[in-house]
């Protein structure tokens, strides 16, 4: 009897490491953007002095990239939304992203576009605590994105710029089409969704995701 127990239970772990080896590959972990402001310095030195230097709160998924102890308010034609984050580093132009439920909040209406394409947004009053702004574009809800290296783009066919499709499993299972793939040996892989994208599909930050086949 001990026997057939040693043989069923190697039989088992072969097959369990099996399907582990042969699993798709196309897994993808989330990160769920909430609202957040990247800052030029100019920009900076007006919200909280001269010659300030943004606090490292912690590090990001995305090589080089960190959430800052600081944070500052968005103003539109509506309402306020306090504690915006401040994400860094600093970058050449201001740029606030936030989710089509904040825009009611605000007030405006704000075009759904790829993270640094800003010309022709509507701006947003911004404040620090030393100052404040306001900024004539550069507010934004970021289309969902897809972070890859350069490697991991060249195994599955992909091109910067490309779009992508990809699967969300479970009880709120769905597909994502117009995923933007984002391509650079700078990057790790993740997708980037917003608030409401992640609520209505049940994700979470570190959830998994299915790269369907481009």
């Amino acid at each position: 009897m001990g026997n057939i127990d040693e043989v069923l239970m190697v039989k088992i772990v072969t097959e369990v490491m099996n399907r582990l080896n042969e699993q798709d590959n196309n897994e993808i972990k989330i990160g769920v953007s909430n609202r957040h402001i990247h800052l030029s310095k100019e920009d900076l030195e007006i919200l909280f002095g001269i010659g300030y230097e943004l606090k490292k709160s912690k590090a990001l998924n995305q090589p080089g990239e960190f959430a800052a102890e600081e944070a500052v308010t968005i103003t539109g034609p509506k309402g306020s939304i306090k504690n915006v984050r401040i994400l860094g580093p600093l970058r050449k132009d201001t740029q606030v992203e936030i989710s089509l439920t904040d825009s009611y909040i605000l007030g405006i209406k704000t075009p759904i576009r790829e993270s640094g394409k800003i010309e022709g947004t509507p701006g947003i009053i911004i404040t620090g605590p030393k100052g404040s702004l306001k900024k004539d574009k550069g507010l934004i809800v970021a289309l969902r994105h897809l972070h890859m290296g350069c490697d991991y783009a060249k195994n599955h066919g992909i091109k910067d710029g490309d779009m992508l499709s990809v699967k969300v499993k479970g009880i709120r299972s769905l597909i994502f089409d117009n995923v933007l793939a984002r391509v650079s040996d700078r990057y790790s892989l993740e997708m980037h969704i917003d608030t409401d994208e992640a609520n209505s599909s049940g994700l979470k930050s570190g959830d998994s995701v299915q790269l369907m086949k481009p």
